[in-house]
């Protein structure tokens, strides 16, 4: 590789790390919005309408993953692993919901109504699809170990 190639690789990698950064603070707050509209929706008893975000969430959370997976793939050692956080973070929401319904015997999953809510499924999905996400960006990385040790 010739000294201008690493170059212009070194300057799309600070670039591109730079982008990542404000695609990680872009995730993390809209993470704790959603999350906030979440939770009043699911204590609320369907008070509030359903906020129907999930499709623009996860999309803004798959754009963070795939860009910060082209970070490890142009070999940039400074990735960090923030991402998994947002799984562990719907994870723990969703089994906290549950709990929460199963120790007041199903009483946040019926609205003032009498009607079924749909959050504590929302909630389910949106995790389920977090988890695909983080999924999909760990066997990316498997892939690429293993076409390194492959050209090694």
């Amino acid at each position: 590789m010739s000294s201008i190639s690493k170059e212009n690789l070194l300057k799309i990698r600070k670039v591109e790390r730079s982008i990542n950064k404000n695609l990680f603070l872009i995730c993390l707050v809209i993470t704790v919005i959603i999350m906030a509209m979440v939770i009043i929706e699911f204590f609320s008893r369907g008070t509030f309408f359903p906020s129907r975000v999930g499709f623009f969430y996860i999309g803004v959370l798959f754009i963070y993953s795939v860009h910060k997976e082209m970070l490890r793939w142009l070999e940039e050692k400074g990735v960090d692993r923030q991402g998994e956080y947002f799984l562990y973070s719907w994870i723990g929401l969703t089994i906290l919901f549950y709990v929460i319904n199963f120790l007041t015997k199903d009483y946040f999953r019926i609205s003032l109504e009498g009607k079924p809510t749909e959050c504590m499924s929302v909630v389910s999905v949106i995790t389920l699809e977090v988890g695909g996400i983080f999924l999909l960006a760990r066997l990316s990385k498997v892939i690429k170990t293993i076409l390194m040790k492959r050209e090694k």
